[in-house]
């Protein structure tokens, strides 16, 4: 795509024509090389083994550069940069979204903050039906255990206040099959319609954050159809560039995910798919000057900010097809190398993996040794913070508490886990640097109790 500094033209209002697909690119000769990725990702701290993209994700130069230009041309000419060029930039990175997510029309793509953002305005629309009687108090909203902190609580405050009955729906950890989730899910939905109330609205994740688990979420869609949920949002903080996206397929009435963790933008940017029939009611929760012109204008104008992360997403798209087989090579390769550093940290360890590797996707949760007597959330963070300073190695650490009807066996004892992620910049080396701390650690008889504090 042309550079926002070197592209004069004014395209109006538009831009481009919303049915027109944007120009697809050739393909790339010569991929990208090690030495090149070194280069693009020269920003990172190299005493640190960062296999935790899951959390913030990555931006490469390249993408960090055009994101400045963006910058330097409001800074240049606010006025010019707000009235004819902010509207056609955000259009040609909906379009590039759409035609990532294989959505229909690109009417059906909003670009916010993130996921967060996402779900506050799907979940605003649900509240208004409570309150104003489109919804009966009591009639329910099933949302999975594992679901994100702040869209639990979102949830919360938005639907429980507003007279909805929240029911969450309690998945085991490890896991062993997709089955146990679709069981789970349905004796969720059954309890959703006892005295006679209703369904709302399911919000299903893609892919759980902590633990990570790959959702069976066409599955589960399908199973809300058939069950008459009126509406079902995916929250997919994690999925674009991690798996595969395809929105018409997965069949969601409101599909997010994030675009600064797996798909290389920077922080912060995110899309909200609806779908057309159910979008006409959908408002952000900041009210501008677009209020009533549709989602997607309303997200696209929100007063004075940066929209810088939300223009580069076509540099995005140069830099993924860099890489053989472009964002779908990527992830391919990002998910058999997790598998293969999360099977060698198992065998050092004589742990287990939290769930097959078909459930899994560039991210992988690996059992920690239970001797390192992880008890509690506290712990985790303490033995996090301890890796990070004394190690140079940067994981979150998930705690599993101990379940009644647990076997005495090395991988019901174990109560801590790795969330340890593969983005293309990660060498074996980082992993190593992971396995060799943590067998020092055993090695010393050092315990989460003996670490400090802070």
């Amino acid at each position: 795509m042309d550079s926002p500094l070197k592209n004069g033209d004014h395209h109006g209002q538009n831009g481009v024509e919303g049915n027109d697909r944007l120009p697809k690119k050739p393909k790339v000769s010569v991929p990208i090389t090690s030495a090149e990725i070194a280069d693009e990702f020269a920003h990172h701290d190299p005493s640190v083994a960062r296999i935790n993209n899951g959390s913030f994700g990555s931006c490469p130069s390249s993408v960090l550069s055009a994101q400045s230009a963006w910058q330097r041309l409001f800074l240049r000419q606010p006025d010019q940069f707000y009235f004819d060029r902010l509207r056609p930039a955000i259009l040609r990175s909906r379009l590039a979204i759409r035609d990532v997510i294989s959505a229909d029309d690109v009417e059906e793509v909003s670009i916010v903050d993130n996921a967060t953002t996402a779900a506050a305005i799907v979940l605003q629309q649900v509240s208004w039906a409570f309150t104003e009687g489109r919804f009966d108090k009591g009639d329910a909203v099933v949302m999975l255990h594992y679901a994100y902190g702040a869209v639990k609580k979102s949830i919360h405050a938005y639907v429980r206040r507003a007279g909805g009955h929240v029911i969450e729906v309690h998945l085991p950890f490890p896991i062993k099959s997709k089955a146990e989730i679709v069981s789970e899910f349905k004796k969720a939905l059954e309890k959703g319609r006892t005295n006679g109330r209703k369904v709302r609205l399911a919000v299903i994740d893609h892919i759980t954050s902590m633990p990570s688990v790959v959702i069976p979420v066409k599955d589960l869609v399908r199973i809300c159809r058939e069950e008459g949920v009126d509406q079902v949002f995916v929250d997919a903080a994690h999925a674009i560039g991690n798996v595969e996206v395809n929105v018409k397929d997965i069949g969601a009435d409101f599909y997010t995910s994030n675009l600064h963790k797996w798909f290389f933008c920077p922080p912060s940017i995110a899309f909200l798919y609806s779908r057309k029939s159910r979008s006409t009611d959908l408002h952000h929760p900041v009210v501008s000057h677009e209020y009533g012109n549709g989602i997607a204008d309303e997200s696209a104008w929100i007063g004075t900010r940066d929209y810088s992360a939300q223009l580069v997403v076509p540099e995005v798209v140069d830099f993924v097809n860099r890489f053989e087989g472009g964002i779908e090579g990527i992830r391919r390769r990002n998910h058999e190398e997790v598998m293969k550093m999360g099977e060698m940290l198992v065998d050092a360890w004589k742990t287990c993996l939290g769930a097959p590797k078909e459930m899994c996707s560039s991210m992988a949760m690996v059992g920690l040794p239970a001797c390192l007597k992880i008890t509690c959330e506290g712990d985790t963070m303490r033995l996090r913070r301890h890796l990070r300073e004394k190690f140079g190695v940067e994981v979150p650490i998930y705690y599993r508490a101990p379940r009644e009807g647990d076997n005495d066996d090395e991988a019901s004892r174990i109560t801590g886990y790795a969330r340890i992620s593969h983005q293309v910049y990660n060498v074996v080396e980082d992993y190593h640097r992971f396995r060799d701390a943590v067998n020092q650690l055993v090695s010393k008889v050092i315990t989460c109790e003996l670490l400090p504090d802070n």
